[in-house]
């Protein structure tokens, strides 16, 4: 009896998935310890006192659940994926390029225009995880949710991705649903009011059509050998 191959989708993936292991391990490494050296500086040094933001009615709509730190926790997971199924190093820089920029928008955002949400009624010691979370990132750097742009930047990419590599529908969902839980979470435990998520959603679509915009431009382009041997051979 013979083994039933794998469908296209599902090894194109992994050959995608496996490329550049050693550029992507190094980069993804990289990027994150220069990411988050400059986002403490920029929480440590605000260029003025914090202004805080006010909760509007979906701030009450979205209950506290301490559990959604799972949520939150996994954007870290998810952003490594849409950089993972790159196999070209051009398209792996670019793309680093356009997530820095990003990142340096809301990083010069949260310098020049510092914000943080209310205190919350709510006894942090009884919840051990979220008292780390509060104690190394306070509820400061608020809006724009980098959390959520960088959300909302990767789901783009990973939709264009799928798309691209003829994966069934029911991926492109499992991806949506992921982003859409890690969004909720920034709000269910109150690290970020509905404000930031709304500047956060702007910031991430903003960047994802920007970036994808960029790619798809470059990937038209014809290789520069192939164009500088067209003249040659008319």
């Amino acid at each position: 009896m013979t083994a039933t191959p794998a469908p296209a989708w599902t090894r194109a993936l992994a050959r995608r998935f496996f490329a550049l292991w050693p550029l992507k391990a190094v980069g993804t490494t990289a990027f994150m310890v220069l990411f988050f050296h400059a986002y403490f500086w920029v929480l440590k040094n605000p260029s003025g006192e914090a202004l805080e933001l006010p909760l509007l009615a979906p701030d009450r709509w979205v209950t506290f659940e301490p559990w959604a730190i799972y949520a939150y926790g996994w954007l870290w997971v998810y952003v490594s994926v849409a950089p993972g199924l790159m196999d070209r190093w051009r398209a792996l820089v670019r793309y680093g390029a356009w997530v820095a920029l990003m990142c340096a928008l809301c990083l010069a955002i949260f310098w020049l225009w510092p914000t943080r949400t209310p205190v919350f009624d709510i006894d942090w010691s009884a919840y051990p995880r979220l008292a780390f979370l509060k104690g190394i990132d306070a509820s400061s750097n608020a809006c724009p949710s980098l959390h959520v742009a960088a959300a909302l930047h990767a789901a783009c990419w990973l939709h264009w991705h799928l798309r691209e590599l003829g994966a069934p529908a029911w991926t492109r969902w499992v991806s949506a649903l992921q982003c859409v839980a890690i969004v909720w979470s920034t709000m269910a435990i109150r690290q970020h009011v509905f404000i930031d998520v709304l500047a956060g959603v702007a910031v991430g679509l903003l960047f994802a059509w920007l970036s994808i915009r960029s790619e798809r431009a470059a990937q038209a382009r014809p290789p520069a050998t192939a164009a500088a041997a067209a003249p040659a051979a008319r």
